[in-house]
Formats: C-alpha cells, sequence, structure tokens
C-alpha cells in the first residue's frame, strides 16, 4: 500500500477513535465541562496530564531543537520535566485542597479581588493564545506534509476535529480523549526510535543505544557525531553550549517555573478526588513523559547523524530504498576527508525524502557554486580549520536550510523505514498537537465563562447557562486560534518559549505566593503580576522587533541584542518571576495587612489534610 494512502487510513482511524471517545464521554453539566466532575482516576489523569503537556513542541520540535544545538538543548529537558516536580511538590496538592475550578479563580479568592482575577485571566489569556499558535502551526505541518494538502486547509482540518470534541465533551470528553492521544503518540515516537537505534547500534533501546558503539565499528554514536559535527563546524555535539552559563540557568529556570505555571496543566489536577490523588498524577505524568523525554537526545543525535550521513558519504552510513542503516567502512576509507567532492552528494540524486520536504518549503537547496552539489556545512563558524577545507573544495557556503521542526517527522524516511512507521508519525504529530490545543483552549474557555462572565459580568446566570457561555467561548477561542495559526504574529511564531517565560513571570509568582505567604495582599498581588507581564513583554517585543519609539531601532531601546547581562528573550521569565515576586512583597508591605479570615484560609490550604476543607468543594 502507497504512503499516502496508508497515512489517510492511519490518520482516520486515530480521529474516528477521539471523536467516539468525545461522543461517549460528553459533559452534560458545568462540573464535567471545567474538571471532568473531579472524578478521574490519578493513572487517567497522569497519562492525560502527558498528552496535554507533550505538545507539538515536544514531539515535533524538541527532538530538532537538540539536532541542531546539542548539549545546549538539554535545559528544555531538564527545564520541561523539572516543572512537574515543582507542580507534583509545591502546586498540585495545594491547589487540589482548595477546591476550585479555574486558576483565576483561586488567585481571586486568595487576593479577594475581582481585580486580580480579572488580572490573572489577561494573563492566562496572552499566555495561552501564545502557546497554542505553535499547535496550529504543528498541525498545518502535519498535514501538509503527510496529507498532501496545504498548511491552511491543515489547520482548518485541526480546527473541525478539535472543535467536534473539545465543544461538546469539555474537560470529561478531553481527558479520556487525550488517553487515547498519549498512546498514539507514544507509540508514534517510540516505533521508529526503536528500528533506528537497532540500526545504527543494534541496541533496540534508543536511551542505551546514544551511548552504544555503532555496528561495525569500535566508535559510540556521540564520539561519531562528534568528530562529524566538530569537522563540518558545527561545534562538539556532546559539549555544545549558545551563550553564557548565566542564560542557560535563567532558560531552564523560565521552561521550569512557566511549566508549574502554565494554567491549563495545573487545571488537570483539579479533575481527581483527593489531594492525594493530585500529587500521584502529577507522578504517573513525569512516568508517561519519561517515556518520550528519555528518547528525545537519542533521536535528536540519530537524526543529525543521519542526516549528515544522507548529504555526505564519508560519514560511512549506509542507507538503500529497501534495505537498512549501517555503517560502511569500506566508505569512510573511500571519502575520509569530509569536504571531497565525491564526498557530497549530487542534488539530483538526493533521496525521494528530501524531495517530499521540499515541497513544505522547510528544506531547501541553493547551489551556490554550481557544482550540482549540496554542501552542508556551519559556513557561519570561526573554526578556521573547517573555513579552509571549504574553501580549499571550492564551497562556496552552506547550501543546504533544514527547519528544525521537520527532523522528528522525516527520521522515519530518511532512515528508510516502512511505509505504516512513517504514517504512525503522521498520526502522533498531529495527536500531539491537538490534545494540548484542547487542553489551552479549554483553559482559555473555562477564564471567558467562569471568571469573566460568572465571576465579573453576570454573577446570577444559571448553570445552563454557564454551560453554553462555555461551548460558545471555546467555539470563539476556536477561531481565533485557527486565524492565529493562519496569520501567526512575528514576536510568537515558531516558539512556545515565550508563553512559558509569561507564564512564568505572572501566574506562578501568584500562586506560589497565595500559598505560601499570608502576608502577600490583594494590591502586592495585581501589581506584581501587571509587572513581571509588562517586563517580560517589553523585553521580548523590544527584540523581535515590534517596539518602536519615535523612529529609534528596537534594540537601540534596550542597549542592544540580549543586553541584559546577555539574558535572550526566552530566558527573561525567570527576570520577570524576580520582578514579580519583589513588586508584591513591597507593595504588601506598604499597604493595609491580609484579613484575618483570608490568613486562615492560606494556613488550611497549607496543611492537605482532604480535599474540599477549606472552602466546601
Amino acid at each position: 500500500m502507497d504512503l499516502k494512502t496508508l497515512t489517510y487510513i492511519v490518520v482516520g482511524a486515530s480521529f474516528a477513535l477521539y471523536l467516539g471517545i468525545a461522543f461517549w464521554a460528553r459533559a452534560g453539566s458545568t462540573s464535567e465541562f471545567y474538571v471532568a466532575g473531579g472524578g478521574v482516576h490519578p493513572v487517567t489523569n497522569g497519562m492525560a496530564t502527558a498528552a496535554d503537556w507533550m505538545s507539538a513542541a515536544s514531539f515535533i520540535s524538541m527532538a530538532g531543537l537538540i539536532a541542531n544545538l546539542g548539549y545546549g538543548a538539554s535545559v528544555f529537558l531538564m527545564g520541561w520535566t523539572g516543572g512537574y516536580v515543582l507542580l507534583a511538590m509545591l502546586l498540585a496538592p495545594y491547589l487540589r485542597k482548595f477546591g476550585k475550578f479555574t486558576v483565576p479563580e483561586f488567585v481571586g479568592d486568595r487576593y479577594y479581588s475581582k481585580a486580580a482575577r480579572n488580572v490573572a485571566v489577561i494573563c492566562l489569556l496572552v499566555a495561552s493564545l501564545t502557546y497554542i499558535i505553535g499547535q496550529m502551526v504543528g498541525v498545518g505541518v502535519t498535514f501538509a506534509r503527510f496529507l498532501n494538502v496545504d498548511k491552511e486547509t491543515g489547520i482548518y482540518l485541526g480546527m473541525g476535529i478539535v472543535f467536534a470534541y473539545a465543544v461538546f465533551g469539555g474537560m470529561k470528553g478531553i481527558t479520556y480523549t487525550q488517553v487515547a492521544q498519549y498512546c498514539v503518540l507514544i507509540l508514534a515516537y517510540l516505533v521508529p526510535a526503536f528500528f533506528i537505534s537497532l540500526n545504527l547500534t543494534g541496541n533496540a533501546l534508543p536511551q542505551l543505544g546514544l551511548g552504544a558503539t555503532m555496528t561495525g565499528t569500535d566508535v559510540t554514536l556521540l564520539d561519531k557525531l562528534d568528530m562529524v559535527a566538530k569537522d563540518l563546524g558545527f561545534g562538539e555535539y556532546t559539549t555544545n553550549v549558545a551563550g553564557s552559563k548565566l542564560n542557560m540557568f535563567f532558560y531552564t529556570v523560565s521552561l521550569m517555573i512557566g511549566t508549574a505555571g502554565l494554567p491549563h496543566v495545573i487545571v488537570r489536577f483539579f479533575t481527581v478526588p483527593k489531594v492525594a490523588d493530585a500529587r500521584a498524577s502529577a507522578g504517573w505524568a513525569l512516568v508517561f513523559i519519561a517515556l518520550l523525554y528519555t528518547t528525545a537526545p537519542a533521536v535528536g543525535a540519530m537524526a543529525k547523524l543521519n542526516l549528515i550521513g544522507t548529504v555526505n558519504s564519508a560519514v560511512g552510513l549506509v542507507k538503500t530504498e529497501s534495505g537498512s542503516i549501517g555503517v560502511d567502512s569500506e566508505a569512510v576509507k573511500a571519502n575520509a576527508d569530509l569536504f571531497a567532492e565525491e564526498a557530497s552528494l549530487k542534488y539530483d540524486e538526493r533521496p525521494n525524502w528530501m524531495k517530499r520536504w521540499e515541497q513544505t518549503g522547510l528544506l531547501a537547496w541553493e547551489d551556490k557554486n554550481g557544482d550540482g552539489r549540496i554542501q552542508y556545512y556551519n559556513d557561519k563558524t570561526g573554526n578556521e580549520i573547517t573555513k579552509g577545507k571549504a574553501d580549499a573544495a571550492g564551497w562556496k557556503g552552506n547550501e543546504l536550510t533544514v527547519n528544525a521542526d521537520i527532523m522528528v517527522l522525516a527520521n522515519p524516511e530518511i532512515a528508510l523505514l516502512p511505509n505504516w512507521v512513517i504514517a504512525l508519525v503522521a498520526a502522533g504529530g498531529l495527536a500531539a498537537a491537538l490534545s494540548t490545543a484542547a487542553g489551552l483552549l479549554l483553559a482559555i474557555s473555562s477564564a471567558i465563562s467562569h471568571d469573566l462572565i460568572k465571576g465579573a459580568i453576570n454573577p446570577d446566570i444559571s448553570e445552563k447557562g454557564e454551560l453554553m457561555a462555555g461551548k460558545i467561548s471555546m467555539a470563539v477561542a476556536i477561531v481565533v486560534a485557527g486565524y492565529l495559526g493562519l496569520n501567526p504574529p512575528g514576536f510568537a511564531a515558531g516558539t512556545v518559549a515565550l508563553a512559558f517565560g509569561i507564564a512564568a513571570s505572572t501566574i506562578f509568582p501568584a500562586i506560589m505566593m497565595g500559598i505560601f505567604s499570608k502576608s502577600v495582599s490583594d494590591k502586592g498581588a495585581i501589581a506584581g503580576m501587571l509587572s513581571g507581564l509588562a517586563v517580560t513583554l517589553f523585553y521580548v517585543f523590544a527584540h523581535k522587533g515590534i517596539l518602536f519609539i519615535k523612529g529609534t531601532e528596537y534594540l537601540d531601546v534596550i542597549g542592544g541584542a540580549n543586553s541584559f547581562f546577555g539574558i535572550t528573550p526566552e530566558a527573561f521569565g525567570t527576570v520577570g518571576a524576580i520582578v514579580n515576586f519583589a513588586v508584591a512583597i513591597i507593595v504588601s508591605k506598604m499597604g493595609a495587612p491580609v484579613p484575618a479570615h483570608i490568613q486562615d484560609l492560606v494556613e488550611s490550604v497549607r496543611v492537605p489534610k482532604g480535599a474540599g476543607a477549606a472552602t466546601g468543594h
């Protein structure tokens, strides 16, 4: 069966499964719509949380970032998984003890202020809408490549699927759909990784294959990758770090506390029966997430080696249309110099996977020296040895542009795996993007219907009216998300790091101080959230070209790129969080003390003896 037909069958079957589950588990009350009735089993919730969390960024982009950056991309592994430790230990049980539906509701009640609740809604909407852009773009890319439709059509199809199971199913339908989506995406991620690791190293477990000796040689996979990457000017793979150590630390912290502050993740811990189940859910989520995250470094390294080996035969990787991948020592001997003409690939002889990905625009070739061959190396390096060899070989610069987002999706094709594996990866990429998109849309819908409409505009609205408002809000949010996916703003397109920075600088400090400090007041919390949001957006926008003041270039406004101690915009959420904490504490000390009954409430929430003891939920 050809790849296109097989992909339609596999993807279509997965969509049918999601819709069937959503119809079976559709929400019939506001409790089921917002928190699935509060009766989800911890293991089920852990799996759903893993799917909610492992977005298109985790499934599609993370291994690509690791392939490009090497060791430096460990910030994503440490930051995103470390955030779950914070959730499990510092937030989840206490928020479950509080017993509310949404994060803004907790903020409003803890800080005894509708204004604080509304500010939390604004912060939630900014973070969630920024995050959802990447999911919709991921849906469009996956549809475009595997189903032979344009990206715009792919986004419309994704919007339709999410609408069908999220609007009517609510959190209850989304939860059980995400369990199915987790199964699809984890199989889609692991199966090709097993195949590729086995072919390259003889070890089926990619976690072990990453450090294993390559088949037919006495060289380990990482040593081989270090050698060829360094020779081509990319820097030693296992030690390469972009930017300063301070920036790497701030980036990791921003991702950690951003993870702990993402509202669509936090709300998952409101869906379990007891406080102990909230902790257990976080533990199970870590187990399910670890299956992908411990595999990602191997996928990234093997994808990088496979890509280099495809273009440069001196790497010595063997690929045939019907055979497996292995190491050809004779090829290494024949083309020992990576810069030799016979070691590079003729463009007319490029494999089919390159032709297919060229059609998406995510892979492109420019023949700079007119030799009809593909030269792939780092021409921006300061390595004079690499530059000298390239010049001597008549190379005029790097000719191959590879978008990091294709590395996971293209890896099975690069490795010449069976068509059913490629089709499975397509279904997995869509499952990852759609599962997170649904969670984000629910968080947005809940903030609008429960926190704005019921909490501020019409407190007397009936349960039926609120449920309808939630569904309408969800539908509107899907339309907005689709529009942003079709027309991504320049400051957010292609990255979810900004969403984590916003969550880190606004929501996380407010929740932390709300749980562990009895002295932070309503005015302090409001000032802190607004200050954290303002400084983070200012720094990001000033870098991305959004901010202009009287004709002055945006970088001049802040003193140049990464002018604040070398901190990049993606890592600035940590600085925003520090500002939030400092402003909230200072303003609280200057104003009236926190009412006694709120201090008692904080004390009650910090002693998680049983769900609902604090407020009666």
